[in-house]
């Protein structure tokens, strides 16, 4: 046989020879391009949406009954007062401050934990509470009993020994609870809130931690605007949703 036909034999039998560049890290590359390296930007999108632009917020007490209930998941709008670096306090821009009633999602100055209070007083305002009843620059905030059928819409059917009124500060109007068998901070005051600091509270008055026990509220503190539930369950109920609450707007 001629050397040739044995080359030919010898060529006709081998194994195919492995796609790629004949490495295990080529396949590991193909993961990392087509799988894996997608997935990340997708995170890093996402995430820098969600830091910066607008997020939701589930909220696990009852710090804010009856305006938000446990269970309820929150909208936040990050842009309602300005632009910040993703992932940071830092601003680029702003086109606006919280305003007295104000629902806003913050950064506690105490641990840092993220919450959810009321904006009740602003920049330069005295600010005092008085057996329960709040007064900003001397002036006593109003409130009014519920009508027939509010606690029903509050969601407030359940929970008789609670006192839930209407308050009213500047022509903002919102429904706080008060537990009268609870021991609670009801004096506070008189304050001077700093520039650039706010005064926060819970509209549940006696079970909330905000600004009478933590202090002001530093701006750059301030991460967003809660606007509505945009969906909620009932924990008390194996989690049942509580339809009537879906996209409810906050007051």
């Amino acid at each position: 046989m001629s050397d040739d036909s044995k080359s030919n034999t010898k060529t006709a039998g081998a194994a195919p020879e492995p796609a790629g560049d004949g490495s295990s890290g080529g396949g590991a590359r193909r993961v990392w391009r087509e799988w894996i390296k997608p997935f990340l930007m997708v995170l890093l999108v996402v995430g820098s949406l969600r830091s910066a632009v607008a997020d939701w917020n589930d909220v696990p007490t009852g710090s804010m009954r009856p305006t938000i209930l446990e269970g309820d998941r929150i909208f936040v709008n990050k842009l309602a007062y300005d632009l910040k670096v993703p992932f940071t306090t830092v601003r680029l821009m702003q086109w606006g401050s919280p305003q007295r009633g104000d629902v806003v999602v913050l950064y506690s100055p105490e641990d840092g934990k993220r919450l959810v209070k009321r904006v009740v007083g602003l920049p330069g305002d005295e600010l005092a509470l008085r057996a329960d009843r709040l007064y900003i620059n001397g002036k006593a905030a109003e409130y009014q009993p519920l009508a027939d059928g509010d606690r029903d819409a509050l969601g407030l059917e359940g929970e008789p020994q609670e006192l839930v009124v209407w308050e009213t500060i500047d022509s903002q109007t919102h429904p706080v609870t008060w537990t009268p068998y609870q021991q609670a901070m009801r004096q506070y005051g008189p304050v001077r809130i700093p520039q650039d600091n706010y005064f926060v509270m819970g509209d549940n008055r006696d079970m909330s931690r905000d600004s009478r026990w933590f202090g002001f509220v530093d701006r750059d503190l301030i991460v967003g605007r809660a606007l509505a539930v945009v969906a909620s369950v009932d924990r008390d109920q194996h989690y049942a949703p509580r339809w009537d609450r879906f996209f409810l707007g906050l007051p």
